[in-house]
């Protein structure tokens, strides 16, 4: 279990089910995707991301608002094929009553410390249609930067956002350290 200020991330369980299903059903949070998942594809999700933890040692985690304990989303790191490549991909959802309070970020931002801190990778991603402005928002928001759009039959065109190891190590000496010269 790992906590941010407001969250706390955890492996999925089955019993995610319910909550999962409320979100990943819902068109309006689902627009950007070619459709709502449905009872199947949502097991389906839980599931692959219990294998993600088998295999990876991460994946998707849930989560949990600390100050209620209800369910609200999902952030972690999955390994995604962008444009042809199989690349870590750092992606998130987040329940619309919960929108618009910055937790995708703090969610996003601590699942990107995590990774440069507990992995080899050297470059971390977030993919997403081109529409979806609160994705690329997050992503923005948390140092990365727009390096590739490409067509895809999934998303018609996706943005692939990026961050370094480089430009992390940088910016977590701005944060820890106040401005600083380079």
């Amino acid at each position: 279990m790992m906590e941010t200020e407001r969250l706390i991330l955890r492996e999925y369980t089955k019993d995610d089910f319910d909550a999962l299903y409320e979100i990943l059903s819902d068109p309006e949070t689902m627009q950007h995707y070619p459709a709502p998942f449905d009872e199947a594809r949502t097991m389906r999700w839980i599931e692959w991301n219990l294998e993600n933890y088998a295999q990876y040692g991460f994946g998707l985690w849930a989560l949990v608002l600390k100050e209620t304990g209800e369910f609200i989303g999902d952030c972690g790191i999955t390994m995604q094929n962008i444009d042809g490549e199989i690349l870590p991909e750092i992606g998130y959802h987040v329940h619309k009553k919960y929108w618009r309070r910055g937790l995708a970020k703090e969610a996003a931002r601590y699942v990107r410390d995590w990774v440069f801190q507990n992995t080899d990778y050297d470059t971390i991603y977030s993919y997403m249609k081109y529409t979806n402005v609160a994705s690329y928002s997050t992503a923005m928001a948390n140092g990365m930067k727009k390096v590739k759009e490409y067509s895809d039959p999934k998303n018609e065109i996706s943005y692939a956002f990026a961050i370094t190891r480089e430009e992390w190590e940088k910016l977590s000496l701005l944060n820890n350290y106040g401005k600083l010269d380079f």
